[in-house]
């Protein structure tokens, strides 16, 4: 049965400042480097019938550094965070106190709905290819891709915790669309 290998992009100094990083194209860290270096020694061997990648660099230099030329998909960048790019929670919720982009998304951004049906076009190629997949992406457009995987609600992405460098597979436990893993750090 069909596996699908996630790949959150490594870190970069947003993501470690855990700054809304939706279409600004910043760079990996160093650490972002080796997390990608990582995951080339993990997925060594493994064949892949498709490989893809969010077109920004961050992603792109993980697929790259981790031994793949993706193939690039638009509706793999992270949400459009609008007018909070660049900025975090805490600071948000100084203006809107209850304020998450699960339930709210972003003004002059997306809504989940539309971040869910990026994800539902990327799992319609999935599910069309025959043989393993490999995505790198983003932790927010990630999350939303695996809850729309299990036939949930995009905003119930809120639920899968996503770090940085990491792994995670989806998959079917016979024909049951399934998380295989999650989080995997290297």
């Amino acid at each position: 049965m069909q596996e699908v290998v996630l790949v959150r992009h490594g870190e970069t100094e947003w993501s470690r400042e855990l700054r809304h990083t939706g279409r600004t194209d910043v760079p990996l860290t160093d650490e972002g480097e080796r997390q990608a270096r990582s995951l080339a020694k993990a997925l060594h061997g493994r064949g892949f019938a498709l490989v893809l990648s969010s077109p920004l660099r961050r992603a792109v230099e993980t697929a790259r550094l981790a031994g793949f030329e993706p193939e690039l998909r638009d509706d793999l960048m992270e949400w459009d965070y609008g007018d909070y790019e660049g900025r975090r929670t805490e600071e948000i919720r100084e203006e809107v106190p209850d304020w998450t982009i699960w339930r709210s998304g972003a003004p002059s951004g997306e809504t989940p709905e539309e971040v869910g049906a990026r994800a539902g076009r990327v799992i319609a190629e999935i599910r069309a290819v025959y043989g393993d997949v490999l995505v790198f992406a983003h932790g927010h457009l990630l999350r939303v891709l695996a809850a729309r995987w299990l036939g949930l609600d995009a905003r119930n992405g809120r639920l899968f915790a996503l770090d940085a460098g990491t792994l995670s597979a989806l998959g079917y436990e016979r024909e049951q669309p399934v998380i295989r893993s999650w989080n995997t750090a290297l």
